[in-house]
């Protein structure tokens, strides 16, 4: 099981990484899919992913709370609108806008309800509020 999943974390990790600059394929499911699999099979690897500036933030964010920052959001909501767009400009077919409609809406709709961050209670000890 552990290759399997240093596999799967790989492949994931370099579909997100090609998610940064191709607008169809999304960058943050498939870094936290790859931080997932390498927490079982190598912890050294999810570690740095956890260090990552860029990544970092957002995986602690996702893990700890479930949460997505509203910035994320916004930006994922954009992105997902764009490559509906692109898509279907791009590829005539009369069931193609209904069914990306079905699958982009879906995944919208998850992303609108996850919760945002919370504060850290003990953030707040220490500021005195």
């Amino acid at each position: 099981m552990r290759r399997f999943h240093l596999a799967v974390g790989y492949a994931s990790l370099g579909l997100g990484l090609a998610g940064i600059v191709l607008p169809l394929l999304p960058t943050t499911p498939f870094v936290i899919l790859a931080a997932w699999c390498f927490a079982r099979s190598n912890p050294a690897l999810a570690a740095r992913l956890y260090e990552n500036p860029r990544f970092g933030p957002l995986l602690t964010t996702w893990r700890d709370q479930r949460a997505i920052p509203l910035r994320a959001k916004i930006w994922a909501l954009l992105t997902l609108a764009l490559s509906y767009a692109i898509t279907v400009w791009l590829v005539r077919s009369p069931s193609l806008p209904f069914v990306l409609a079905a699958i982009m809406g879906s995944v919208g709709l998850y992303i609108v309800t996850r919760p945002s961050p919370r504060e850290l209670t003990q953030d707040r000890d220490r500021s005195g509020d």
